[in-house]
């Protein structure tokens, strides 16, 4: 994989690295401890030993999932009953291998999803939604079936109306950088 160098630009983003986790909080630590590590796959980390709070950590695929227990949960603007599954409502995503054994074990696990498909340039995506135990939604999609392009680099530019300005004309040297990462990644090529 390609290291880019981070780069002083006019409009000086903060200095990321990449997503480190998410945290959701939830009405049983145990039951969501459950979830995330049957029906996804993480596994349960150290969490540091100050927090006064009941709560747990867990990981996999690069990222972690903070749980933070709170009984009360209905005293926060969250989720408080289960709502339809909506894909266009807020949600984390994670990439598979397989959407159709996704469905298969979904539905021997008694789970409620929903599919979806997006489809660009002849390429599509499948998509399957579901709920964890205090309503918060997952979907797991072969997502890379589209291919990430910067606008800058694509033909279309896009509609006035959608955005205040027009796309740059040309790449830039993050543009660049990004595409030429991408394709060595698409091509199984590491230096």
């Amino acid at each position: 994989m390609i290291e880019i160098e981070e780069v002083s630009n006019n409009h000086e983003a903060l200095p990321l690295l990449s997503l480190n986790h998410v945290s959701l909080l939830c009405t049983s630590v145990w039951d969501s401890m459950r979830f995330y590590e049957e029906v996804l796959g993480f596994v349960p980390i150290k969490r540091p030993s100050s927090f006064k709070f009941n709560g747990a950590w867990l990981y996999n695929y690069g990222i972690g999932i903070h749980l933070i227990e709170n009984p009360s949960i209905d005293d926060f603007d969250t989720i408080v009953k289960p709502r339809p599954i909506n894909p266009k409502d807020n949600h984390i995503s994670f990439q598979c291998r397989d959407v159709g054994l996704v469905k298969r074990r979904l539905e021997d696990m008694g789970m409620k999803y929903v599919t979806a498909v997006v489809e660009d340039e002849g390429n599509s995506v499948d998509q399957v939604f579901f709920h964890d135990p205090d309503g918060y939604m997952v979907e797991l999609c072969n997502c890379e079936n589209i291919p990430i392009l910067p606008l800058s680099s694509c033909s279309l530019k896009p509609r006035l109306s959608s955005f205040n300005r027009a796309a740059p004309a040309k790449c830039g040297f993050m543009e660049n950088a990004m595409m030429e990462s991408l394709s060595m990644e698409m091509l199984n090529i590491s230096f």
